[in-house]
């Protein structure tokens, strides 16, 4: 074990905060601040505080166990490796490739990552593999390849935030899901620019805004074309920007046209003279934002949203120049580096696609496989999940908890149950890691080495700091050993570095290109910013800033997508009345698998809650506190209320980190967007029931 500080980042969300770990002499960690990691400058919020806790063999997973009799017991390596390999045999063999299934995280390295993908199609030849990043920022990578010709989270680096004149946040709490991103939003602030956030609810974040417009959930998309209309109307629009870095102007111009003001507010409840406020706010500086998060993409057309939002960038000469453009909050700690190197069904390591001939000749040659072996694209997240136990049989999932973090949750935890065979890779024993026939338990973050994309496209090196617990392998130590079963010697390293080499060849002159990053550069420049096609730092030190001279696409030009309102999947009725949306607290993450192990972390948020406005209660006859059933078509759960005035009447509010009865996806809606494939988390109709003591 060291007995030095050893530099490293965060394990949870996509800041991927700097930080020092000290192993101590109590056999704890600490950790200490680094201030020299620009994105948090040493602030860490308490989730970050406190994740060596999970470290310890008190809440971590000590030994491979197996079923035997219903229950899990522990078992050898080699019983449990043994088991997984017979079972993905015995499904192969029985019922053809297609029907193994492989599920994946946002939390695993890029090493895993591009590992995990690689081992779905070359050991088990399967296109039946995505990951829970499908959940995250789907719909915002889908509008930004329409648009740009490149899904990069932010296109800029934070630090340029504060620089900016406007910025406008929609859908995202930051001052909860990410809190030391905050102070790029102070600091805006103090420098005389000004920040508009669109939520429903008077968030921690939304405090902080000079202007708040509450929408009614999943009417994004309307508001969005609503201001664009303004724009075009009181004639705001960039001509000269428009006539030469863009294409496709005119039918985007028409289908905005049809979303006048007051049509605008009879849809969304903001007001025309918030509508007239917001335009003028983001317009008059000589530079302005628009950064999305999970609000408006986790819609059934969160794709469309992020277009409009897009379109109100490009309309205005923002998208390509300093300090403005459009930009994506990503979610999970590796959401954007997880989805370019093979884990989304459609996609090869670079973020090239899987049905274009020439990505799977260059990905199959680094492999050293005949391209005609590679299987094509399969379904996604919610689509995999939902053909467990039918078309899939068999299902080997790393890092992700599907029974507490999948839309219409009951439904999905029936479908694990079915399966025939069940393997699972995790650093707890979370609820789905209950339900498997065996459950490996795998390194985490201070016990690796390993790389990360954090949301501005920096991708870092997470150091190793502590030697793991005896027992304990890494996940590429996992598929090396199920390779090496399934019948494929070579091709699955289990050294990290050596990893990343292979997949910066796989990345070489791909969209994400990460060819010219190495360990040693990481390392000495305190990451570095893809694409960035040579190890030569003078002829290429990375890019921080895209589209500054010409955009992602053949032409060069950014595209204009005309899109239109419509309505969500699931509007409310008689029988369901109200609104349901979903969100994070500030101490608690996702699905909630590892910090609801922490007990600082529990006693601050112990449980679910049902947000809802007094006029709601009142009709409900609920008093703070009280048990409050929310049923939806798809369940029921409970939660106590919590009433505030800071949530629109028609709406109400549950976070979605807790399993059992106050389970919030137990509610959510499934439908898809059509493009992203992403589910409506954001919106459902539910009514609300009282709870008899």
């Amino acid at each position: 074990m060291q007995n030095t500080a050893t530099p490293t980042h965060c394990p949870y969300c996509a800041l991927q905060c700097g930080m020092n770990l000290t192993p101590a002499p109590d056999g704890t960690v600490e950790v200490s601040e680094r201030a020299d990691f620009p994105v948090n400058r040493g602030a860490l919020c308490g989730k970050g505080r406190t994740a060596p806790a999970v470290l310890s063999s008190r809440v971590r997973l000590t030994s491979p166990l197996v079923r035997s009799g219903g229950t899990l017991v522990p078992a050898g390596w080699d019983e449990a490796l043994d088991r997984i390999a017979e079972g993905l045999s015995r499904t192969r063999a029985e019922h053809g490739p297609d029907a193994c299934g492989v599920f994946g995280g946002g939390g695993l390295t890029n090493e895993k990552a591009y590992t995990l993908g690689k081992f779905a199609r070359v050991v088990l030849g399967t296109s039946q593999i995505d990951y829970n990043g499908r959940f995250c920022m789907s719909s915002a990578a889908a509008g930004g390849m329409k648009a740009f010709g490149l899904d990069r989270g932010l296109p800029f680096p934070l630090e340029d935030i504060p620089k900016s004149g406007c910025v406008i946040l929609v859908g995202s709490n930051l001052a909860e899901t990410m809190p030391p991103s905050l102070r790029f939003f102070t600091e805006l602030r103090e420098n005389g620019g000004t920040l508009i956030v669109i939520d429903p609810r008077r968030t921690k974040t939304a405090e902080q805004a000079d202007l708040h417009l509450m929408p009614r959930p999943g009417t994004d998309l309307a508001l969005a074309l609503g201001l664009l209309h303004l724009v075009v109307a009181e004639g705001l629009v960039d001509e000269e920007y428009v006539r030469e870095r863009t294409a496709g102007w005119e039918d985007a111009r028409a289908a905005a046209m049809a979303h006048w003001p007051e049509y605008v507010e009879r849809i969304t409840g903001v007001p025309v003279p918030q509508l007239r406020e917001t335009v003028r706010m983001f317009c008059e500086p000589e530079s302005a934002m628009v950064l999305t998060a999970r609000g408006p993409e986790q819609q059934s057309k969160g794709t469309d949203t992020v277009s409009a939002w897009i379109n109100l960038c490009l309309a205005t000469g923002r998208a390509g120049r300093p300090f403005s453009g459009y930009g994506c909050l990503t979610g999970q700690g590796n959401g954007q580096g997880g989805r370019e190197h093979g884990q989304k069904a459609d996609q090869l390591p670079g973020y090239r696609k899987l049905d274009d001939p020439a990505a799977r000749a260059h990905v199959a040659e680094v492999w050293g496989v005949d391209p005609d072996s590679l299987p094509g694209p399969g379904r996604s997240a919610y689509e995999l999940l939902d053909a467990l136990g039918t078309d899939i049989k068999s299902l080997l999932l790393m890092g992700s908890n599907p029974v507490v973090s999948a839309p219409h949750a009951a439904h999905i935890e029936e479908r694990i149950k079915s399966l025939d065979f069940l393997a699972v890779c995790d650093v707890v024993l979370s609820e789905t890691a209950a339900l498997a026939d065996v459950v490996l338990p795998v390194t985490q973050w201070a016990e690796e080495t390993g790389t990360t994309t954090n949301l501005e496209g920096r991708v870092l090196l997470r150091r190793q700091a502590i030697t793991p617990p005896d027992g304990i392998r890494s996940d590429l130590e996992v598929m090396h050993e199920l390779a090496d079963r399934l019948g494929v010697e070579k091709g699955f390293p289990t050294d990290p570095e050596e990893v990343f080499e292979e997949l910066r060849r796989a990345s070489a002159g791909g969209p994400a290109d990460y060819s010219g990053i190495t360990y040693r550069r990481l390392a000495e420049e305190n990451g570095v910013f893809w694409p960035c096609p040579t190890e030569d730092t003078v002829v290429h030190p990375g890019t921080p800033r895209l589209f500054q001279d010409r955009f992602a696409t053949p032409d060069g030009r950014a595209r204009f997508v005309p899109v239109s309102h419509r309505a969500i999947a699931e509007e409310p009725d008689e029988e369901y009345p109200v609104l349901l949306t979903t969100g994070r607290v500030v101490a608690q993450y996702q699905s909630g698998a590892q910090t609801r192990r922490v007990d600082e972390l529990n006693a601050a948020a112990p449980g679910p809650f049902v947000e809802l406005h007094p006029r709601l209660a009142e009709r409900l006859g609920a008093a703070e506190g009280d048990p409050v059933a929310v049923v939806s078509r798809r369940g029921r759960a409970v939660a106590p209320a919590r009433i505030t005035l800071g949530i629109r009447p028609d709406t109400v509010f549950m976070p979605f980190h807790w399993y059992g009865e106050g389970r919030a996806n137990t509610l959510t809606n499934p439908a898809l967007d059509p493009t992203s494939r992403m589910p409506e988390f954001k919106a459902c109709a539910v009514r609300l029931e009282a709870v008899k003591s």
